[in-house]
């Protein structure tokens, strides 16, 4: 079982307009879902602190929402903030699970992943079991991040494989290789007899604040090694202290702040009736 970090749900939603636009983007292309006369039933795998899994209700007023998460931090502050009944009838719960060995308990019309995927070691692989698990004419939607060879992730992995860090932080800052690109996803869905369409995109974020990318990062891809270090403050500081100059150097600030670009991948497979 792979490992995990534990997550600051505060210091996540910190840039939370950013973070959601994709899925926003991804939420968009998903076609409607077969459910009938009976309200859809939808599962947010990897939901977070629930701030997307409550859009998921504005598109499907009726419908009843699963959130999934390994997080019990996440999962604490997405229980309190969006669990109950929705405006247009439907409801929203969340229960603790691991994407990496998740199976669909019931049929689902609509299965969604934003910004999890990537922290799933073969991930791919449960394509085929989570599609079995879908309506007919259900969909499997996701997005992951993209950028794991921009600066602010390929430093990081610099940095936790110096002589100082190497033997504690070991590959804690390299957890991001299991993301294809958007051809190999397209194949894998088609290959599983989906109507499947992949893209990418990249958001040019205009980041504002002191050391805005490390403020972003420590939401994010800091997070292993932040649970890492838990609890040896001056290890902690001084390898963030390290990190930020590097940031620094590759993230420049301009007049109006500082741009990060970000890819994102995305895809919508959806099964055949």
């Amino acid at each position: 079982m792979h490992s995990v970090p534990t997550w600051d749900p505060q210091q996540y939603l910190r840039h939370s307009g950013h973070r959601t636009r994709p899925f926003l983007d991804l939420l968009g292309r998903i076609p409607e879902l077969p459910h009938g006369s009976r309200p859809p039933r939808i599962a947010d795998l990897g939901c977070g602190p629930g701030n997307v899994t409550v859009l998921l209700a504005d598109r499907w007023p009726d419908a009843r929402i699963t959130g999934f998460d390994l997080s019990p931090e996440m999962l604490a502050r997405a229980e309190k903030e969006y669990a109950g009944t929705t405006a247009g009838g439907g409801w929203i719960d969340f229960r603790p699970a691991d994407a990496a060995h998740w199976t669909p308990d019931e049929p689902y019309d609509l299965i969604v992943s934003n910004a999890a995927l990537q922290w799933v070691p073969n991930h791919p692989e449960s394509f085929a079991t989570w599609i079995d698990g879908l309506t007919p004419g259900g969909t499997l939607a996701f997005q992951v991040p993209g950028n794991f060879t921009s600066p602010s992730h390929a430093l990081l992995g610099e940095l936790c494989d110096t002589p100082q860090w190497r033997d504690r932080l070991a590959d804690q800052g390299r957890r991001f290789v299991h993301v294809l690109d958007p051809a190999d996803y397209l194949l894998r869905l088609a290959d599983l007899g989906c109507a499947a369409d992949t893209w990418e995109t990249t958001y040019l974020q205009l980041l504002t604040g002191e050391d805005p990318v490390l403020d972003w990062v420590k939401g994010t891809a800091l997070r292993p090694v932040l649970t890492t270090l838990e609890g040896d403050e001056e290890a902690a500081d001084e390898f963030l202290s390290q990190y930020r100059d590097l940031l620094r150097k590759a993230y420049p600030p301009g007049p109006h702040g500082t741009v990060f670009p970000f890819r994102r991948i995305f895809a919508v497979a959806r099964k055949p009736l």
